[in-house]
């Protein structure tokens, strides 16, 4: 069973990737467990592989006393010093056991724990050969498929790729070649569990880091990525040399290297960013193809109004409103836009719904009406959590308008009951404070786009 034993061990290890030991210590075991099989009764036995008779030697150790109660376990002193001349009573030896009488079933299960074995560190070496592949692009080949999951052959071991990792309509075939991100790697009972992926962000940056020598080469960096996989992605870039365009990098000449990626992911529109520090101009930069006519920015609470001329509002927005959510994801901030039309109708609301509300100045009332504050009655009622959502404002500076918001009320009931004393009407208490004072300049800085 075990002739060439060598051979056979430097074969396995050749061709498995296993190392050396790890195959003895199986054929150990394994020879370990065949002596007890065979010997049926509790002996302590040991394996050892000899390398220069290629062969693996069984030891049963008995325990030398004088006088035997056990012949399965036990050796006289004189029958061990035959075997050994120094043997002392209290000693332990090994007496070699001949593996050919070793019976079918036991040579049956040897051979299983070698094989299981061998399985189980096969299993190890792939997946410490994956877990540094984890984050990295590989290719695989569709070898079948369970349900709506796709299993890919890569190499070694095989891959998931669940439909949630997959692009909406993409169809493959058994054996089509797929390019994958591997997005995760444990170990289960059944061996290494690879799940890729073709939807995670990070596999449009690698796939832009293999196309564009000067991303790979850190003179392009990619400063941030969002993506509705299948349908459109935005991608911001920027240069370390002055001299380098990151957008016409990553464009490529004719469009030739953002093409390969579009067609890579079956057609996803792709808008190539130039990233700057500049909020305004960034987000402007983020909301294209639109034509932006105006933004006002509150830095401190990252939101930004974006004015839109009446045609451009479709394609700010995008369908389904996919363009501004990309934008959003893509800056990190909030982003309200409004058409021209639509910010005119608001202005002439918002001034008529807080007309005489002296507290708040214009920007703040059409800021408070788009929100859906539409009147000097509901900013009195509005829950604290509310308006805290408008930004600019806080719980101290919030409470303090709702209060003037009362007070104003309270004072035109009065004035309501007592007509002849409405010419004389005192002012609100903040119409000689700036409004600013009060709502703590929301959203007040505007811009010119780009």
């Amino acid at each position: 069973m075990f002739s060439e034993l060598s051979k056979i061990i430097e074969q396995l290890e050749r061709d498995k990737s296993i190392d050396k030991v790890i195959i003895l210590s199986a054929i150990e075991a394994a020879m370990i467990s065949a002596a007890k099989k065979s010997i049926k009764y509790n002996a302590e036995i040991e394996a050892k592989f000899n390398e220069q008779l290629g062969e693996v030697e069984v030891f049963e150790f008995k325990e030398v006393v004088e006088t035997v109660v056990s012949k399965d376990t036990q050796l006289t002193i004189e029958e061990a010093k035959a075997m050994d001349a120094d043997a002392q009573v209290g000693d332990s030896i090994g007496i070699k056991i001949d593996t050919q009488k070793f019976g079918r079933i036991s040579a049956q299960a040897a051979k299983q724990v070698i094989l299981q074995k061998i399985n189980d560190a096969e299993k190890e070496i792939v997946y410490k050969e994956f877990k540094t592949k984890k984050g990295e692009v590989v290719y695989g080949v569709v070898r079948r498929f369970e349900g709506r999951t796709i299993i890919l052959d890569l190499g070694k071991t095989e891959g998931v790729l669940p439909p949630s990792e997959q692009l909406p309509k993409e169809n493959f075939r058994v054996g089509d070649k797929v390019r994958v991100f591997v997005q995760e790697i444990r170990m289960t009972n059944k061996g290494p569990k690879i799940i890729l992926s073709r939807t995670n962000d990070e596999f449009l940056v690698k796939l832009f880091t293999t196309e564009v020598p000067e991303i790979s080469e850190g003179i392009v960096e990619i400063k941030a990525v969002a993506r509705e996989p299948g349908n459109k992605a935005k991608i911001a870039v920027s240069s370390k040399d002055k001299n380098i365009d990151a957008v016409g990098a990553c464009v490529g000449m004719r469009g030739a290297r953002v093409q390969n990626i579009v067609q890579e992911l079956s057609g996803e529109k792709i808008d190539i960013i130039a990233w700057t520090p500049d909020h305004a101009k960034y987000i402007v930069a983020a909301l294209a193809p639109a034509k932006i006519s105006e933004v006002s920015v509150d830095e401190e609470e990252q939101y930004i109004e974006v004015i839109v001329p009446d045609d451009q509002l479709s394609l700010a927005i995008g369908r389904k409103g996919v363009n501004v959510k990309l934008a959003a994801q893509l800056t990190g901030w909030k982003i309200d836009i409004k058409s021209e039309t639509n910010l005119k109708e608001i202005k002439e609301k918002a001034n008529e719904a807080f007309a005489g509300f002296s507290a708040i100045n214009t920007k703040t009332a059409e800021l408070l009406y788009g929100y859906g504050i539409k009147s000097i009655q509901e900013l009195a009622d509005a829950p604290l959590d509310a308006l805290k959502k408008v930004p600019g404002f806080d719980e101290k500076n919030a409470q303090q308008l709702k209060d003037l918001a009362t007070e104003h009320l309270k004072r035109r009931i009065a004035d309501e009951q007592t007509p002849e004393k409405s010419a004389d009407k005192a002012p609100d208490k903040a119409a000689d404070t700036t409004p600013d004072q009060v709502a703590s300049k929301p959203a007040d800085k505007s811009a010119a786009a780009h």
